[in-house]
């Protein structure tokens, strides 16, 4: 079958459906699932796996906090950078279907990869993992688009419906891999968040006849030339990752006298510099109007609250996920629940409020009352904070032979999903709507460079655990990320003036 294609999607002809929506979508729900459930089952157990002693009945790799969360913050950093390149290898060489199954491939790889007891390819594992979700996670989205050309509610419902399919992998997969990681051994956690990659492949092609030519290439190139372009491609990736070897060979024999948290923080920096820089070239000399400047003003104040608020939100798989493992009361009887599970809850509450908050919105839009999107992102920032406030409370008197109860981190994630349900949802869908023509596709991934940035900054603060308590981290946290909250609610009506009567 030709990967080549140009004309549009023919609907399923056995004329099946999933619940009133295209088959195809039941394809796409399921994929997604599965590769959710191994990245957040394999994340539950990422940081305790290389903090946890090398002489422990289940041994991990011995790393302080610091180090250990500057990889992890690295990792899920790089996991959203590369969704950049990775759009843009569907777009002009292989077409979404093709990158989709390709990255799904790289991921179980690389869980695998990690399934080996050696250090050398626990790091091998999260560098395909990283490769693979950059292919997978943003082409996979717009398949589920292209399901509907004909947009309207019918997409927003079918969204809705793959929403679910993420949140339901993410609940899964701590519950399913904590048990095997941390109950019996780290690396038989990684092969289980493998062996649901590979489910998630078989029933991805199996479903190749429900999307029609859906996902295929479409392109005004040549076979030849989109051939051409495909082997440079590889040029280009193989001199990339020849460079990041040589780079972190001269590093970790000490030529380089860099640590890990320098290079975070480096990368993190250089990221800030280069969108700052990006938004004032689009500024000065972009060549838009007045009304697009403003616009681009509002886009790149959104890009610095969405990388807060990631910085704090993304602390779940880091800095409370050790404290859940090492200052947490998780008895339960006589039945000790793996720190890991306790990364299922914030899953939880979205399956179970999401349709509560997507109500709420259009009740308040019929009365008039419904807020911009200046309010939803301090309320989202407020949220978290909240949540922060609360497990800092819990902190402040837990140690390690007297654990906090495990309710101080359960309330916390309620108010970390309000925050994340205020703002996530209207995220994308802000950034589009600002975007001056022809900037679309670079405002999406502004959102997903902001969503790096933040997961790296949560690795990095994570790290401080070594030298501050606790209820001292979460309190800082909590006051950061609220004063920022404050300051968008203050800010938000003068905002509004430069949005263009964009709501």
């Amino acid at each position: 079958m030709s990967d080549f294609t140009s004309t549009a999607a023919a609907p399923d002809p056995s004329g099946a459906t999933f619940f009133g929506h295209p088959r195809g979508l039941a394809t796409l729900f399921f994929t997604e699932m599965w590769e959710r459930f191994s990245y957040y089952g394999m994340r539950a157990l990422l940081i305790l796996f290389m903090t946890e002693t090398t002489l422990s009945a289940n041994p991990g790799l011995g790393l302080g906090d610091a180090p250990a969360a500057a990889i992890y913050g690295l990792y899920t950093a790089l996991v959203y950078l590369l969704s950049l390149p990775g759009g843009w290898v569907a777009d002009q060489i292989w077409g979404q279907r093709k990158a989709v199954f390709v990255g799904g491939c790289i991921i179980a790889a690389g869980h695998f990869s990690m399934a080996v007891p050696s250090t050398t390819f626990f790091f091998l594992g999260l560098v395909l993992i990283v490769l693979g979700t950059g292919l997978l996670k943003p082409n996979v989205s717009t398949v589920v688009a292209e399901l509907y050309p004909e947009g309207g509610a019918r997409r927003d419902a079918g969204f809705s419906i793959f929403y679910m399919g993420i949140n339901l992998g993410a609940f899964l997969g701590p519950i399913i891999a904590g048990y095997f990681g941390e109950g019996i051994n780290y690396h038989y956690g990684f092969s289980v968040a493998g062996f649901g990659m590979v489910l998630g492949l078989i029933q991805y092609r199996y479903g190749y006849k429900y999307l029609g030519e859906i996902g295929k290439l479409q392109t005004d190139k040549t076979p030849g030339q989109v051939s051409a372009l495909e082997r440079k491609f590889y040029m280009v990736v193989a001199a990339t990752l020849g460079v990041v070897a040589l780079f972190g060979y001269l590093v970790s024999i000490g030529t380089i006298p860099l640590t890990l948290t320098e290079i975070a923080q480096g990368l993190g920096g250089s990221v800030l510099v280069v969108v700052g820089l990006y938004f004032v070239y689009l500024i000065v000399a972009g060549g838009h109007n007045t009304e697009e400047k403003k616009r681009l003003g509002i886009i790149f104040w959104l890009f610095i609250l969405a990388a807060i608020f990631w910085s704090g939100f993304e602390q779940a798989g880091s800095s409370l996920n050790l404290f859940a493992d090492r200052m947490t009361d998780r008895m339960i009887g006589g039945f000790e629940v793996p720190a890991s599970w306790l990364q299922s809850v914030n899953s939880t509450f979205i399956i179970i409020f999401a349709p509560v908050f997507g109500w709420l919105w259009v009740t308040l839009a019929q009365i008039n009352r419904h807020p911009s999107f200046l309010y939803k992102f301090a309320l989202g920032l407020l949220g978290l904070a909240a949540g922060f406030f609360v497990i800092s409370w819990g902190a402040a008197n837990a140690t390690e032979a007297v654990g906090a109860s495990m309710a101080w981190l359960i309330v916390m994630y309620f108010f970390h999903t309000v925050g994340e349900l205020c703002l996530s949802p209207v995220g994308l869908s802000s950034m589009t709507k600002l975007a001056p023509a022809g900037r679309v596709g670079q405002m999406m991934g502004i959102w997903f460079v902001a969503t790096a940035l933040g997961n790296l900054i949560a690795g990095l603060v994570a790290g401080s655990l070594e030298s501050l308590p606790a209820g001292e981290l979460f309190s800082t946290v909590a006051m950061i990320t609220g004063g920022a909250g404050i300051f968008a609610l203050v800010a938000a009506p003068f905002l509004k003036r430069f949005t263009g009567g964009i709501e």
